[in-house]
């Protein structure tokens, strides 16, 4: 299998066990603050880099979310650290990637790291939860970078990130 796909790419398989030990990611608004408030929420490790100064769109990141800073502000440097420290990236989105979440792609292909497109544009919540059960149990991914829009950028991504993390992370996979 390639390293990231689209997640019509991945072929539902019998999940047997997998162990998202942490959840990680940037920690801005929208699909970020999704990931980690769900792991809040469920008891679940979190983590991740954010720029220096804890800044995000709304403002700076409140402390309860366990991010380490980066030395520096700028918003790459972040994005790369998570891609580095996870064993697989998710984005998703409703529609094709820009912004933030297209740089993202793109250094997860220059660093050759695991990652899986959800376009929610084509995909009902119980289809993205299938996809990424199968696509976390085949990769093993342990720690998981989670990456999209920002609030902002596309207003409905918060809602659906959680619901696809409940429905796919709820199910017997968290250690």
């Amino acid at each position: 299998m390639k390293k990231g796909v689209k997640a019509s790419s991945v072929q539902k398989i019998g999940v047997q066990c997998s162990m998202v030990r942490k959840i990680i990611s940037g920690g801005q608004t929208g699909a970020d603050r999704a990931a980690l408030d769900f792991a809040i929420q469920h008891g679940i490790p979190h983590g991740g880099w954010i720029p220096s100064g804890r800044e995000a769109e709304d403002g700076p990141l409140p402390e309860r979310y366990q991010l380490e800073e980066m030395p520096t502000a700028d918003y790459s440097e972040r994005t790369k650290q998570n891609v580095i420290d996870s064993d697989g990236t998710v984005i998703i989105s409703h529609g094709t990637l820009t912004g933030g979440s297209a740089f993202t792609l793109e250094v997860l292909e220059k660093q050759r790291g695991l990652w899986l497109h959800l376009d929610m544009e084509n995909l009902q919540v119980g289809e993205a939860a299938a996809h990424l059960l199968a696509w976390l149990a085949l990769n093993r991914i342990e720690v998981l970078n989670v990456a999209g829009p920002c609030q902002s950028e596309d207003p409905k991504i918060y809602k659906t990130t959680c619901e696809v993390l409940q429905a796919a992370l709820s199910i017997k996979l968290l250690g």
